[in-house]
């Protein structure tokens, strides 16, 4: 697979874009080169395709610009591969809200393009379901590692998102590559510690884990070497809000794999993952203008006390 024969399983296998419609491509300098191949094919598929190129966001979950997330309202498909992440925006929300089906690729590159769409997106969209039906039905949810992880928190009363990487229907939205089940714990509810050892959103892969501690829902403590300094450093410029317990999620995609972008790590089938930060766009009361995610390696979790993982592989 190269990346037009990529391009063409996202927009075609992964989107549905059908002949006539408006697909609206938002990249950016790091990202131009799969944004303009997503539309020469956009174009071959004689869609309406839009090519638009932003300046590179601060920090992920940070706002695209006002005319952009105009734009995304008015467009059948929008498919952003961009530097930092949009997904946990207004702007996605309220374009998904309207009926469009968004795709966000944020950090992808070609390699990690090529081999996540390159997977059995009918597997990947069963085992989704199937993890999220299970978070569906829960109340709490605890988490513990051979590290040293033990947290747990309420999901009573939320609704798991299904980011199968297939969105075909008005105002599906979620990430490509899929795939991941994840929900917005109950705010206030968090309490414990997650020692995040496979990779950090905004430093990548650890060379040394990093200690969360989680006190009624906020991040309280952070300890490690250099990697924890720097997340503290990520941090220092936002406020609480900025350090909730944001979400819970799965990976469910067997060709991903650890790489230190972690629009591919959070997706590894055989880990969990939390985030601190926003997570109103998908079912939390939290706005806020980061939001982080922890890769958890060899995750054993818990749902209303039936073991679902044990050190990583799926019981369910």
């Amino acid at each position: 697979m190269n990346i037009y024969d990529a391009c063409e399983v996202a927009l075609k296998k992964c989107l549905g874009v059908k002949e006539g419609e408006i697909v609206l491509i938002i990249a950016d300098e790091n990202t131009r080169k799969i944004g303009w191949a997503l539309w020469e094919k956009a174009r071959e598929l004689k869609a309406e395709a839009i090519y638009t190129e932003i300046i590179p966001r601060k920090v992920h979950g940070e706002e695209p610009p006002k005319p952009i997330a105009e734009a995304m309202k008015f467009a059948d498909v929008v498919i952003a591969p961009t530097t930092k992440s949009i997904t946990h925006t207004l702007a996605k929300k309220e374009a998904c809200e309207r009926g469009v089906r968004v795709a966000t690729l944020p950090g992808i590159t070609e390699d990690v393009f090529v081999r996540t769409l390159n997977a059995d997106y009918d597997e990947i969209v069963e085992l989704t379901n199937k993890i999220a039906d299970i978070l569906d039905r829960g109340t709490q949810v605890r988490i513990v590692t051979r590290l040293g992880t033990d947290i747990s928190f309420s999901i009573e009363g939320r609704k798991a998102r299904r980011s199968t990487g297939v969105y075909k229907n008005p105002g599906e939205c979620g990430n490509l590559p899929g795939a991941e089940a994840y929900i917005a714990p109950v705010e206030g509810t968090g309490n414990g510690t997650v020692v995040v050892d496979g990779s950090m959103a905004g430093i990548g892969l650890l060379k040394n884990p990093i200690k969360l501690t989680f006190v009624d829902g906020y991040l309280e403590k952070i300890e490690g070497g250099d990697e924890a300094r720097k997340l503290e450093e990520i941090l220092a410029p936002y406020g609480k809000e900025a350090r909730n317990l944001a979400e819970f999620g799965v990976g469910t995609n067997p060709n991903a794999r650890l790489s230190g972008n972690i629009l591919e790590d959070e997706k590894v089938f055989g880990t969990v993952h939390i985030a601190i930060g926003s997570n109103y766009d998908f079912g939390g009361k939290v706005r806020a203008p980061i939001h982080l995610d922890g890769i958890i390696k060899e995750p054993t979790v818990f749902v209303d006390g039936e073991m679902v993982f044990r050190d990583g592989k799926l019981l369910v």
